[in-house]
């Protein structure tokens, strides 16, 4: 739980998704290259953030956004020195300066540069905006607008990754800075599937064009992008309930998480990589089915156990997909 609200530290939930070290370094390794300054439309400058990883890929992305003397900035990195001498070199060749600083989230390879930023800019001390927000920081709320010349950046609230996640639009572009809720490369780590799954809903209905995220390459086409990640969850669903029915066939009334990645993904799986990635995910995956009134669980003793709901129909706390938003996902993906 994060214990300093606002605060500039990380505690990264991919951990618990993202056991699969062999993997990862074979992931990193191949990424594409992202350069550390690059202007990517009339609009958008991005600087990366100069701190790679397993989690951050080839590091944090951030965004100057205008064309006028006074700019945007979207999230500040890790913290990176190198980062902020790109940004103070940035500025000064280009005769700009900064108006003010959104956070996407409150993770730390976002908020990571704010102290380093107000030390060298101080006149950004009550220019920080962040939903949820901790000391010094200024409140963004759903639908607030900034302006800067060249710049209309409307905020939306898409929780899921972390409850204050929010994305940012440039309307000049139709473009969707996605934070971490849709990344360049692969997919994120999530909090709450429910909550993110009508986060993904909701960032499709708004209608944007391409995507900017906080790691990875630009998205071309992010209405593929976000209906490819909903079929993805959909699909893991399908999975559980799947697997619930096969152990009821054999006669047994309900099972364990274990069990259940067992069955979903085989019996030789290295138990670090079960108990780090698989079971987390599946647990999630399970109370996001609860909440749709799906499945429900039993203690036995010590042990808590899962059997599928007969008959189960759609509760209030279930996501219902959108007619349009189910149509582009079969068009798209099809299983």
């Amino acid at each position: 739980m994060q214990d300093d609200k606002g605060g500039y530290r990380q505690i990264n939930k991919a951990l618990n998704i993202c056991a699969f070290e062999d993997y990862l370094k074979v992931q990193t390794a191949s990424l594409p290259r992202i350069a550390d300054v690059e202007k990517l439309t009339g609009r958008v400058l991005r600087i990366l953030g100069q701190n790679p990883g397993k989690f951050t890929l080839q590091g944090t992305n951030t965004y100057i956004l205008g064309t006028g003397p006074r700019r945007i900035l979207i999230d500040t990195g890790g913290g990176e020195p190198r980062w902020m001498k790109l940004v103070e070199t940035t500025l000064k060749s280009k005769g700009i300066s900064l108006s003010h600083v959104l956070l996407t989230h409150w993770h730390g390879d976002h908020t990571g540069g704010v102290p380093d930023l107000l030390r060298v800019y101080p006149h950004l001390r009550n220019s920080i905006y962040k939903n949820d927000p901790g000391n010094g920081q200024q409140n963004i709320i759903d639908g607030q607008v900034f302006h800067a010349e060249g710049a209309t950046v409307r905020a939306v609230h898409t929780p899921g990754h972390s409850e204050d996640h929010m994305c940012f639009i440039l309307e000049e572009e139709r473009a969707m800075f996605t934070g971490d809720n849709i990344l360049g490369h692969g997919t994120s780590a999530v909090e709450d599937l429910g909550i993110f799954m009508a986060t993904l809903q909701k960032m499709y209905e708004q209608k944007c064009v391409t995507g900017h995220s906080a790691h990875g390459l630009p998205i071309s086409d992010l209405p593929n992008k976000l209906a490819g990640e909903l079929q993805g969850k959909l699909r893991r669903e399908r999975q559980v309930m799947n697997a619930l029915g096969r152990f009821r066939s054999r006669g047994a009334r309900s099972v364990t998480i274990k069990d259940l990645v067992s069955e979903i993904y085989g019996y030789t799986i290295h138990e670090e990589t079960r108990t780090l990635a698989l079971e987390p995910f599946i647990d999630e995956v399970l109370r996001k089915l609860a909440v749709d009134g799906k499945v429900a669980f039993e203690r036995r003793g010590s042990l808590k156990k899962w059997y599928s709901v007969a008959a189960a129909q759609t509760s209030p706390g279930e996501v219902k997909i959108s007619s349009t938003v189910q149509v582009q996902v079969q068009e798209i993906l099809v299983e």
